[in-house]
């Protein structure tokens, strides 16, 4: 009982990890793409290493475990709203 909880803890914090790394990552392909050139060429190449990133890590979270995948699953939508929260930018009224 006390080491299933402990996996599902650990895949929730891999999870939050895992979509701190892919919003994260996100954020600094959109703030970046504007000084390349190619930035189409960018967006493409982030977007795959992103996603490889993250399906192998739900790959080696899960386990054949659907409860570790979905717990997994909702730490990267609560990294979301964390990355969210951080990268916004205030809007100034003048």
């Amino acid at each position: 009982m006390i080491n299933e909880t402990l996996i599902i803890v650990l895949a929730l914090i891999a999870g939050i990890l895992l979509g701190a790394i892919y919003f994260g990552g996100l954020w600094l392909t959109v703030v970046k793409v504007i000084s390349v050139k190619w930035s189409a060429l960018w967006f493409f190449g982030s977007l795959l290493l992103r996603i490889s990133i993250i399906l192998t890590g739900f790959y080696f979270i899960a386990r054949g475990h659907w409860e570790r995948l979905l717990v997994c699953l909702l730490g990267f939508i609560i990294a979301r709203f964390i990355v969210l929260r951080l990268t916004r930018t205030e809007k100034r009224v003048t």
